[in-house]
């Protein structure tokens, strides 16, 4: 007899979920995401990166100190980022400049994420996040999108990307990610 199997399967369920977020629909049919599954041996590296991240931003921060705890306790954990190869090329304004060459033409500034980026790649980013949370949902994983743990995927180099959101997964009896303070 095997006992609590469902902790089992969460990693094979994971790469599911990051099926939906690669399958979901894009811009232009221009695929710049990309995704990860953390493994075991990385997870003490993002979490320790985050709780180093909350010391250094103060006060504000203090959650990147609780989502540590939460990934620290995550069955599994994956990745979704965005790496920009350039715009649409609509100059449509949304990123802030008159015409996409303004913008790409422009320093990036290097923080927890790195911009200005096309607009139309963060709403790539958006649609496949939220892909990857209705197929998590599909399967009765609890989950949580969490801006922390892709800021320390980032800024530890673990996944070279714009921006990342990452997400944790749990298969439990209560939702690790409910109620957290």
């Amino acid at each position: 007899m095997i006992l609590n199997p469902e902790s089992e399967v969460l990693n094979i369920l994971a790469k599911s979920v990051l099926l939906a977020a690669r399958t979901a629909p894009k811009a232009k049919g221009v695929d710049d995401i990309v995704t990860a599954l953390v493994e075991k041996s990385d997870v003490e590296l993002l979490a320790s990166t985050m709780e180093r991240l909350a010391e250094e931003k103060g006060a504000g921060f203090a959650f990147l100190k609780r989502d540590a705890a939460n990934l620290r306790n995550a069955g599994a954990t994956v990745l979704i980022g965005v790496k920009t190869r350039g715009a649409a090329g609509l100059d449509c304004g949304a990123c802030g400049f008159e015409t996409c060459a303004e913008m790409l033409n422009r320093q990036k500034v290097e923080v927890d994420f790195s911009g200005p980026n096309c607009m139309l790649k963060y709403v790539d980013l958006g649609i496949a996040v939220g892909a990857a949370v209705a197929k998590a949902k599909d399967f009765c994983i609890d989950n949580r999108v969490m801006y922390s743990i892709g800021a320390a995927a980032r800024v530890s180099g673990l996944l070279d990307a714009d921006v990342v959101f990452g997400i944790p997964l749990s298969a439990t009896g209560k939702n690790i990610f409910f109620d957290r303070k």
